[in-house]
């Protein structure tokens, strides 16, 4: 299938990775084309699958089976807003933190972002996916020889299937979580482990703040 990344940070290059390992071609877009390119060429040259990059929302998410929302929130909102209505899939990846603080998150409580981004676009068959997965791992595919769990949340069971194979065919292990609304465990369950990483001593970023 053809799998559109919209983003070219470390998570597009991690989902990016699985989905060239699983076999399909991925296009990647994002508002400065060069990155997207640079990005395609390197992940083309390190696994021998077809990725390609530019900065046309419009011509990436012709023909693609799923568009991947790699950009954090609310950022979101916007893109899912330029998708057609009758898009087959999108998956929302993103994690609401309140990044100058990592803190609190910054929806309001009883709502998920991914709700949220859905809200934006009623047409469009919303997955919640990745969240929970660090772009590191995702890029090897695993953590100590075992794959990488993925929990999917969606109130589309095709569009969950949809995405529970593109993980699959990455070589990692896809969970149903349940509703869209299941997402607003697993943004608040992602937080607290961004928040514990430096505590437990695996590094994720030196900007966490470590809570009192």
């Amino acid at each position: 299938m053809i799998v559109t990344i919209v983003g070219a940070g470390n998570m597009a290059r991690g989902i990016a990775t699985r989905a060239l390992a699983g076999g399909h071609q991925v296009r990647l877009v994002d508002r400065t084309a060069a990155k997207a390119e640079n990005l395609a060429m390197e992940l083309s040259d390190d696994t021998g699958g077809t990725a390609t990059g530019g900065s046309s929302l419009d011509e990436g998410a012709t023909g693609a089976a799923v568009v991947v929302l790699a950009v954090p929130y609310p950022a979101g909102r916007e893109v899912i807003q330029q998708l057609p209505q009758t898009h087959p899939v999108v998956v929302d990846i993103s994690n609401p933190v309140d990044f100058t603080t990592f803190d609190s998150l910054v929806v309001p409580p009883g709502v998920s972002a991914a709700e949220e981004i859905a809200a934006e676009n009623p047409g469009a068959r919303l997955v919640k996916a990745f969240n929970t997965t660090f772009a590191s791992t995702l890029v090897a595919g695993e953590v100590d020889g075992r794959p990488l769990d993925v929990f999917l949340a969606s109130d589309d069971d095709g569009a969950k299937e949809t995405v529970a194979k593109l993980v699959r065919d990455g070589g990692l292990r896809p969970l149903d979580a349940g509703a869209l609304r299941r997402a607003r465990e697993l943004e608040a369950f992602q937080f607290l482990v961004m928040t514990m990483q430096d505590r437990l001593g695996l590094g994720w970023s030196s900007a966490v703040k470590i809570l009192p």
